[in-house]
């Protein structure tokens, strides 16, 4: 399981290093890096993005939801190789689809982390804070 917040800056490039603590979570030096939800990057080990992208595919490719989870899963995925002292570079499109700049904050979301830019990320927990919890 992965927990906790972390802020970090890059390394240059779109170089980041992996918290320590999230990095000793994982089994390899190898993670599934993805377009996540609300305009974040997943990470994954790959046993568990296996696990959930299988149940992601269950909606049949006949229809047109199950055609869409698939492309946008995997279109948006990449194994991402990490160094060890947990460095690596996370690709252009993924830093531009979270609109990621200087500065990210890593976060555990139980299965997976997440990646965040870190402005986007204080607005996200404001809204969950006020929107999404208090209902």
């Amino acid at each position: 399981m992965f927990f906790g917040e972390y802020q970090i800056k890059f390394l240059g490039k779109g170089r980041i290093a992996l918290p320590k603590k999230i990095r000793s979570r994982l089994s390899g030096d190898r993670v599934v890096l993805s377009r996540g939800f609300e305009r974040c990057i997943f990470g994954w080990e790959k046993k568990t993005w296996q696990e959930a992208s299988a149940k992601q595919t269950e909606v049949p490719v006949t229809e047109s939801r199950g055609r869409a989870v698939r492309r946008y899963l995997f279109s948006g995925a990449m194994i991402v190789q990490f160094d060890v002292q947990g460095r690596a570079v996370i690709p252009s499109f993924l830093l531009d689809y979270a609109g990621v700049k200087k500065e990210v904050t890593v976060i555990g979301a139980g299965d997976h982390f997440e990646i965040w830019d870190t402005q986007a990320w204080q607005e996200e927990l404001g809204s969950i804070e006020t929107d999404k919890l208090s209902g």
